[in-house]
């Protein structure tokens, strides 16, 4: 696009400006809401622009607050028991929870590398949750590893086509607890996050399937409330993990793997994410309660993974219900 402008003797001449100024919001049904462009808000009258943050500056800004925020909880701490840290008793054993899960959902999925369509259809998926707590800052760091594996077979709109497909998901980082007001306590840390699977495509035939990998440093933020009703204790937790900064793989489009394996064209197959080109996040409500001498955990996962990336288009969307049991247990201190 062109837009007049006037020089000193008044005459009209022209310069471009690039298309992706223009851009305010744009709107894709296939991301399910509105989609932010490369972050800048044009005001047009004559030649005066407003810009606002990047959206380097702002992935930027959010990772130095994640970094602040460990620094921040262990300025503010002193001695365990007096500033409502953990007892030295709960310090020396380390309590453990580990959690095993199994769920049923729907999952929907779409890549434009195999097709343009959407794919709907049902998912299994499994996951294993070990917390651990940490003697640094008086108890209030928490140890998260979360592994989860899912597979699920979907169909397209006509039901003429179906895919398979299948990923492992590792994430390991910590929490603090910042906040605390009788039995509800607020965490937040960062966690380490691996991706790797495939989704294969049962009518293609040049390109029948897509490899999936990627690896990304998460925002986590988590709350927990103990809570008893009619003297029967439960637990309500909910976690949200936002993937901040990352890489992953992807063909270009039209690009068969042949070409990146076999003859070598590899160039620009794995690309930087974030927030702009990688919008995804995982919900996670679950609510523990003892049954006989087991404790249950039921949890309910929205877990949204999209991706714009080599003008490839992709996401994976699963709604699970999962069911669980939980263990409890702690470590001997050494001698």
């Amino acid at each position: 696009m062109r837009l007049p402008s006037k020089d000193a003797d008044n005459k009209v001449f022209t310069f471009p400006v690039p298309h992706e100024l223009l851009v305010g919001v744009q709107r894709d049904p296939r991301w399910g809401s509105t989609r932010p462009s490369l972050g800048f808000n044009e005001t047009l009258v004559g030649v005066q622009r407003e810009t606002r943050f990047s959206c380097k500056e702002f992935c930027a800004i959010l990772l130095a607050l994640l970094l602040l925020l460990p620094a921040a909880a262990l300025r503010g701490q002193d001695d365990a028991r007096g500033r409502g840290g953990a007892p030295d008793s709960l310090l020396a054993s380390r309590p453990v929870e580990r959690a095993t899960m199994y769920g049923l959902g729907w999952a929907n999925m779409y890549d434009t590398y195999l097709s343009p369509q959407e794919y709907r259809g049902i998912e299994f998926r499994l996951s294993r949750e070990s917390l651990r707590q940490t003697r640094w800052g008086g108890g209030r760091w928490v140890r998260q590893a979360f592994f989860q594996g899912y597979a699920n077979y979907t169909h397209n709109h006509v039901d003429n086509n179906n895919t398979l497909a299948a990923l492992v998901n590792w994430n390991y980082g910590v929490l603090c607890r910042l906040w605390q007001a009788g039995r509800f306590r607020l965490l937040a840390g960062g966690l380490a996050d691996l991706s790797g699977g495939f989704v294969w495509n049962m009518r293609n035939g040049n390109n029948p399937a897509s490899a999936r990998a990627s690896v990304a440093v998460d925002a986590s933020v988590a709350a927990a409330w103990d809570f008893r009703v009619r003297h029967v204790p439960f637990t309500l937790r909910y976690q949200l993990d936002v993937p901040l900064l990352g890489a992953m793989f992807s063909p270009h489009y039209g690009q068969s793997y042949y070409e990146i394996f076999s003859l070598g064209n590899a160039r620009g197959v794995v690309r930087f994410t974030s927030l702009h080109n990688r919008p995804s996040w995982r919900h996670r409500l679950s609510l523990d309660f003892p049954a006989g001498r087991l404790r249950m955990r039921l949890t309910y996962l929205w877990d949204a993974q999209q991706a714009d990336v080599n003008h490839i288009e992709t996401h994976a969307y699963s709604h699970v219900f999962m069911v669980g049991f939980v263990k409890q247990f702690s470590l001997l201190p050494n001698p």
